[in-house]
């Protein structure tokens, strides 16, 4: 007797047909939930993820699956499998982190922006430079400052009667130095930009350190620590409002 076809089925069909990795968000997008009957399509999905009982889901990255009968192919793809040098790895979680964060921003209507230098990294199956609306900063302010703004790895611009000013910078701090960060922040202490940057939960200790110096007293409560899985989540609650019509 044929097995019936349940939802942990579908997901894998899903997954396969986006090339054997997808985000959650993808999945939720590509899978026809509203044929499931259940109110939560999206944790439905998660915990199939998290849970299925054949182990056919790997997590890649957060907000990042895979199959697991192709996780080294997968990994290898995407350059971050056991083999891959160091800085390969540490290149793509800084783009896929990256890449978040400039999704996130186009999801709640601002135009993104990230610095010309990063436009040709990979971002899952496509570039960064597919998600970037924005190609160069415009003259917000004295042109030392714009070229400042140039180099933040994102850049949420929203529009204003003289034009787009920024929004929110985000730096994605992967193993460099929080302090880098944190000056280029003050440069723009006296703007009402909204500041975060994205790191390790287990770094953030670190950059609680950091923040404390006297050189920062003037945005300290300015800057926001966001981790790698708190971004993912942003990312997956913006799609799922944004498919329900919120």
């Amino acid at each position: 007797m044929k097995r019936s076809r349940t939802q942990a089925d579908q997901v894998a069909e899903v997954m396969r047909a986006l090339g054997g990795y997808a985000t959650l968000a993808e999945l939720y997008q590509k899978i026809p939930v509203q044929q499931w009957g259940t109110k939560t399509p999206f944790a439905t999905i998660r915990r199939i993820l998290q849970t299925d009982r054949q182990q056919r889901f790997f997590r890649i990255r957060p907000g990042l699956w895979g199959l697991t009968d192709r996780q080294d192919e997968i990994l290898r793809q995407l350059g971050i499998g056991a083999q891959e040098p160091p800085e390969t790895v540490i290149e793509f979680n800084h783009a896929y982190y990256q890449g978040l964060a400039l999704q996130i921003g186009q999801l709640r209507n601002h135009l993104v922006f990230a610095p010309k230098s990063d436009w040709k990294k990979p971002f899952l199956k496509g570039t960064l430079r597919d998600l970037i609306t924005v190609d160069d900063v415009p003259p917000f302010t004295y042109e030392e400052l714009c070229n400042r703004a140039r180099t933040v790895d994102v850049v949420w611009f929203q529009q204003r009667p003289a034009g787009l000013f920024p929004y929110a910078f985000f730096e994605i701090e992967h193993t460099t130095d929080f302090q880098n960060s944190l000056l280029k922040f003050a440069d723009f202490q006296d703007f009402r930009i909204r500041f975060f940057v994205v790191a390790s939960v287990a770094r953030e200790p670190e950059f609680r350190k950091r923040i404390r110096a006297v050189a920062f007293d003037g945005i300290r409560d300015w800057v926001k620590f966001v981790d790698y899985e708190t971004l993912g989540r942003l990312y997956e609650r913006e799609v799922y409002a944004q498919k329900a019509g919120i």
